[in-house]
Formats: C-alpha cells, structure tokens, sequence
C-alpha cells in the first residue's frame, strides 16, 4: 500500500512537472516580451491561435522569424531581444 501511494505521488509529481514547463516557457517569454516594452496582446502575438497547442500550434510572420532566429544563432531557447531585429512585413 505505501509503495502504491509513492509510485503515484512520484508519476503525478512528475507528469505536473512535465505538462507545466511548457506553459510556464511560453508566460516567461510574453513578461519578458512585456518588459522589453513590446505591445504583447497574448499568444496571437506570435501564434495564429489565441491558445496554442503544444505539438500542434501554427505562427504567424513574427513567431516564425523567432524559430529562424533561434535556428540561425543555434540557441537553446527563444530570446525577446531578437524581435528589435524583426522587420514588419508590407501588407
């Protein structure tokens, strides 16, 4: 019985853990967004969708050149300061 409780405390710990840093990466770059003084309104800021999907999301212009970006500089994870870079595009 105590080891049943322990295996289910560890695998519910773990699966919080798992499902939670994708939405905490995502809020950290739109405060970070925030406080370089970029006008973020949500996701949509760089996603199609107003809630993106993890897997299953689609970008728009800006998101893209963020991904190219992270790509070129062969960075770890997105950086906010690129978007000073970002050129929008003549509609």
């Amino acid at each position: 019985m105590r080891r049943t409780v322990l295996l289910l405390s560890v695998l519910t710990g773990g699966l919080w853990f798992a499902t939670a840093l994708p939405v905490a990466a995502t809020m950290e770059l739109q405060k970070d967004a925030k406080a370089a003084a970029f006008e973020v309104q949500g996701c949509v800021y760089c996603h199609v969708e107003k809630l993106p999907k993890k897997g299953a999301s689609t970008y728009n212009e800006r998101g893209k050149f963020l991904l190219a970006e992270k790509d070129k500089r062969k960075a770890a994870k997105i950086d906010v300061q690129w978007l000073k870079e970002y050129v929008e595009p003549k509609k």
